[in-house]
């Protein structure tokens, strides 16, 4: 059952145009530090670019959920002749690597789009990315009602009572039976 429209908001990264600069992670970790703007410590950023000078190769990559254990995967894929590891692809912030970790906290770092009021046209990652490998994106989606809870025995014995007797005497024999006791 469609509920309306949602706007999913999405960072998309074409990493062949990315150079390796680390701006997004200059300008986001200086977003985040409080006060705003106040210092850059791209430890501290939502955003990472991993990198491998000696191949030229970098992927910018956002923090997404974190995971309380590490993964096996360790497998090695090739997109367009370069090589990456599967962990490069990763967006956890997770215990066998320190990305996505806040350093003097330790608390897990999430992208939050650069949530602020009032409301910015566009993250600063995006912004601030010279070569337009980052590109802000915004799309609407039909909005799915929740999936419902399977029904238990008490609900599917009621529903069954109902189909055979009808609603109104399930009804009056409860009301009957709350009396006796």
């Amino acid at each position: 059952m469609n509920l309306g429209m949602k706007i999913i908001r999405e960072i998309l990264v074409d990493v062949d145009k990315c150079t390796g600069c680390r701006a997004c992670e200059m300008a986001c970790s200086a977003f985040h530090s409080n006060p705003k703007f106040s210092s850059i410590n791209p430890a501290k950023a939502r955003i990472r670019v991993v990198s491998n000078e000696l191949t030229d190769e970098y992927v910018p990559i956002f923090a997404g959920n974190h995971t309380k254990s590490g993964c096996d995967g360790r497998h090695v894929y090739t997109v367009d002749g370069k090589t990456y590891s599967e962990c490069s692809f990763c967006r956890a912030s997770c215990p066998t690597r320190d990305y996505f970790i806040e350093p003097d906290s330790r608390f897990p770092l999430k992208c939050d789009m650069c949530e602020s009021t009032p409301a910015l046209k566009q993250p600063w990652c995006v912004e601030v990315c010279g070569e337009h490998a980052l590109v802000y994106s915004e799309r609407e989606v039909p909005r799915e009602q929740a999936a419902q809870e399977p029904l238990g025995q008490l609900e599917i014995g009621l529903q069954t009572l109902m189909k055979q007797h009808g609603m109104e005497a399930v009804i009056a024999r409860l009301k009957q039976i709350v009396k006796e006791k």
